[in-house]
């Protein structure tokens, strides 16, 4: 399928699975921020806000080395070479195994601190330990769940990975109003019910490797921490991670910038970084589904077919992007009131999420081009779009801005950055672009 499958119908079945996905991810935090809405108290509101962006950041650790790992095994299936596709899969599944338990213990014993830097007002703490301590107690299923997706997907098994993840995010549905009201135990109840869905569905991801139903394994035997295999891991690895640090540093900011306007702001952010969440996750899982295909074919040297897998799925991101753009400005009021009836968060949530919707275009854009650098094994040029976006601009912009406009000045960053990050990445995508012809024309 990746070798000689036609180009569209091949990125299909691995883009809606990997959407799925990826779709799957964002459930859980959007599942929960709609019952925690229900107990009508803005600071647990606040507090799964706060706690959004750690658990982005506890999902970076887990992409870092499944996209990483990833990359370096579509190319070496492309290259006919099996065993050291195994080894890869290997050395990433117990390397963040080891890193995620790590995780969990230190992140608790340190949990206040964590808490404040990721803005969490005083009102807001004490319900943001209660909900954190779970959900960083059982951070480590979320890393390999996060691993062991994009090991799946790049040997072609996108499908059996979206149906274990699918499966956690059916049972967090179920099991949110169960431990919340039914046993009435609120914000940890919702905590709970996430740890217990991830833990179901790391061991149906388990399942496949340990079954040996693909190319590759899991095994002890084949766990290599050498440089060589690190390396080749890291350089595509980093630059998600540096993505997803600098995106959960940026959730902080913001939440520390829109704190000084009271919790109603901090809520109304965290609610619309979760929907706006929802459409990113589709454009990530396109991203996903172009990164086997197009790292499989480029080490096959068949640039054609990395040119036209590309092609489509920046034309994919595009389309996405405009219809949820006017989806979300359309029904922001009716979007926004789903999580909270308190009529400060609501009006807030309406403007932020009407300005974020502008640029969703632009993301999907930059996105796919970076997962592009990433399958080909381009790790600084997919470091340097990694970092644009949320680094470079939106943190000095939203430090900045609300100083001088306010409210306003909070509302208005993301999208400033969006248009600045894209204008910073194209030279590096036209030059790539370039040199694919270039390669093509070669053949």
């Amino acid at each position: 399928m990746l070798r000689t499958g036609a180009i569209g119908k091949t990125l299909w079945m691995l883009t809606v699975p990997a959407a799925a996905a990826m779709l799957v991810n964002a459930i859980y935090n959007v599942v929960d921020t709609a019952f925690i809405g229900l107990l009508h108290d803005t600071p647990s509101i606040g507090a799964a806000a706060v706690l959004f962006p750690v658990f982005m950041l506890v999902g970076a650790i887990g992409l870092t080395f499944g996209i990483g790992a990833g990359s370096v095994i579509s190319r070496k299936l492309g290259e006919n070479k099996p065993d050291d596709a195994r080894r890869t899969a290997s050395t990433a599944f117990y390397s963040s195994l080891i890193i995620g338990v790590l995780f969990a213990v230190i992140g608790n014993v340190f949990i206040e601190h964590i808490l404040k830097a990721f803005g969490a007002t005083e009102t807001i703490l004490e319900k943001a330990v209660i909900y954190g301590r779970i959900i960083i107690g059982g951070s480590f299923f979320q890393i390999m769940n996060m691993c062991l997706n994009n090991l799946l997907r790049a040997e072609g098994a996108a499908g059996y990975s979206s149906r274990a993840l699918m499966l956690g995010a059916l049972l967090n549905i179920i099991l949110d109003p169960v431990l919340m009201f039914v046993f009435k135990m609120g914000l940890a109840g919702a905590a709970i019910a996430t740890i217990t869905a991830q833990s179901i569905s790391f061991i149906f991801l388990s399942r496949y490797f340990i079954t040996g139903k693909g190319i590759l394994r899991i095994r002890i035997k084949d766990f290599s921490p050498t440089i060589q295999i690190y390396s080749g891991i890291m350089i595509i690895g980093l630059p998600t991670l540096a993505r997803q640090v600098f995106t959960s540093a940026s959730m902080g900011m913001l939440n520390t910038a829109a704190g000084e306007f009271g919790d109603a702001a901090v809520a109304a952010m965290g609610i619309v970084t979760r929907v706006i969440g929802l459409a990113l996750m589709v454009i990530f899982g396109i991203g996903q589904g172009l990164q086997p295909l197009a790292g499989f074919n480029y080490g096959a040297r068949q640039y054609d077919r990395v040119l036209e897998t590309t092609r489509k799925a920046v034309s994919w991101s595009v389309i996405f992007s405009v219809v949820m753009s006017i989806l979300f400005w359309s029904l922001a009021g009716s979007i926004v009131s789903i999580f909270s009836r308190d009529v400060d968060v609501v009006s807030v949530g309406i403007k932020v999420l009407r300005f974020n919707s502008l640029t969703l275009i632009l993301i999907g854009i930059q996105n796919t081009c970076a997962v592009m650098f990433q399958a080909l094994g381009k790790g600084v040029q997919a470091f340097i779009l990694a970092v644009t976006r949320q680094g470079l601009f939106f943190i000095p912009i939203v430090f900045i801005l609300p100083k001088f406009l306010g409210l306003s000045g909070v509302v208005i960053s993301q999208p400033i950055a969006d248009v600045l990050s894209l204008a910073a990445a194209a030279p590096f995508i036209i030059h790539e672009l370039r040199n694919l012809h270039k390669l093509k024309a070669s053949e």
